[in-house]
């Protein structure tokens, strides 16, 4: 799907998902699936020129392994000077954050540039399953 590179880009990309993910992931895999997909279109649009047309091209993808669904983000935008980097925030700071959440909620993430842009592309794990058990602590 496209958004607009906008700050009101995020918000549609995360509803879209949420409905579309919302019957075929765990609720608490697509809560970090939102969580992610949102830092990465905000970070498009804060940090990063558009693509042609004013726009910012988001996609998602599932496979079904046997421990269940794995799923991959991936946010295109038309690049920037600087590429995305995880930076250091002073505890004050009301930014330099996203990144750290992004490595934090995924199995994974990266970034793929070519002549048109950069794609910054985030990777879920399946989650085992829960036994139901509760390890003593």
């Amino acid at each position: 799907m496209v958004v607009p590179h906008h700050a009101s880009g995020a918000r549609l990309a995360r509803h879209r998902l949420a409905d579309e993910l919302a019957e075929v992931v765990p609720a608490a895999l697509l809560a970090d699936l939102v969580a992610v997909l949102a830092e990465l279109v905000g970070n498009a649009v804060r940090h990063a020129d558009p693509l042609p047309g004013g726009v910012v091209r988001v996609a998602w993808r599932l496979r079904t392994t046997s421990e269940g669904r794995q799923v991959l983000l991936r946010v295109t935008d038309g690049g920037a000077a600087d590429g995305p980097r995880m930076r250091t925030a002073d505890p004050d700071a009301v930014d330099g954050r996203g990144l750290h959440i992004v490595s934090g909620l995924a199995s994974r993430w990266g970034v793929d540039r070519d002549g048109l842009g950069q794609s910054v592309w985030a990777e879920f794990d399946p989650a085992p399953e829960r036994s139901g058990l509760v390890a003593a602590g």
